[in-house]
């Protein structure tokens, strides 16, 4: 088995180095690369993430498909169901509540979950990612367990996977494992590989 925390460390690093002005350019950024594709325009149920540990801030996509009458979504761990993700309706505004590891997130007795099936677009946060869109997430396996039904479709058409990140994590190759789902695409600030 592979170790990949020393680059784990390594990618979360750079992020974090990055200055409280850097990470807002490259939000807004990343956010000017979503909004305006097709991708986004016909999604209308979309999986957002709140930021952490120097993530890229989601708020103004967020608030772009709120003022778009899109529903919006922020997950949820699901501690009965093999440590799963559970998405529940989200607008700004709400009231929300921190999880096991400080996370903010709705309240699952307010907010009846969705399926995951029942989503248009998810955007996932990631660790580092490659040119061909192969995601390094923080090694809990929540996406992947998730998202797990996805290796047995034929036909996948939703949802779409897209992983947000800085350049900055971007690296030469990832080795893909059996378990990791596969995403349509990461947005950057300066991008959208696809």
């Amino acid at each position: 088995m592979l170790n990949l925390k020393p680059l784990r460390q390594q990618l979360r690093a750079q992020r974090r180095a990055l200055s409280v002005q850097q990470q807002k350019l490259h939000s807004q950024s990343a956010a000017k690369q979503l909004t305006r594709s097709a991708l986004f325009l016909r999604s209308r149920r979309i999986a957002f993430y709140l930021s952490a540990d120097g993530e890229i801030d989601l708020t103004p996509i967020l608030n772009c498909a709120h003022r778009m009458g899109k529903a919006c979504y922020l997950p949820v761990i699901h501690k009965g169901s093999q440590f799963t993700l559970w998405f529940c309706k989200y607008q700004p505004g709400d009231r929300l509540m921190p999880n096991q590891f400080g996370i903010s997130e709705p309240d699952l007795h307010k907010h009846p979950p969705i399926k995951p099936w029942g989503l248009d677009l998810i955007l996932m946060p990631l660790v580092g990612f490659d040119a061909e869109c192969n995601r390094l997430g923080m090694g809990g396996g929540y996406y992947d367990r998730t998202l797990s039904f996805l290796h047995r479709r034929k036909h996948w058409r939703s949802p779409h996977l897209i992983g947000v990140a800085h350049d900055c994590q971007k690296v030469e190759k990832l080795l893909v494992q059996s378990w990791d789902v596969p995403l349509q695409g990461v947005v950057t600030e300066s991008a959208f590989y696809r």
